[in-house]
């Protein structure tokens, strides 16, 4: 049975991609006064995402396919922030591939581990 603190991080980590995702087609199209502001709302996320996942664990008794989950999620959360960051700055270029394989790879660990497809 799933408790309330759980809808809340699940529901927040969908939303935290979504707004991720228009922060930085916004910053690609040049549109900063925008992406500025979500920005601070997709930096607000991570910390309720941090709470919330550090509470879970706690309440859980750090399983280790949890505690592995949450160091995955902290690695797609560095790669988010380094994403947007370095395409506002205009440096993220060459480095592009290896941000984006990084989000993309740590999102998809996180999702098998999170709907228990790997587990151990």
């Amino acid at each position: 049975m799933q408790t309330g603190m759980q809808h809340a991080h699940l529901d927040s980590w969908w939303l935290l991609i979504v707004l991720f995702l228009i922060t930085y087609f916004l910053l690609k199209a040049g549109k900063a006064k925008g992406a500025k502001i979500l920005h601070m709302i997709v930096r607000l996320f991570y910390i309720v995402m941090l709470f919330s996942g550090v509470y879970l664990l706690s309440m859980w008794g750090f399983p280790l396919t949890h505690v592995i989950k949450g160091i995955l999620a902290i690695v797609l959360i560095y790669a988010m922030e380094m994403i947007l960051v370095r395409t506002k700055k205009g440096t993220l270029g060459s480095k592009a591939p290896m941000y984006w394989g990084i989000l993309i790879v740590s999102l998809v660990l996180v999702l098998l581990l999170a709907f228990r497809i790997i587990s151990f």
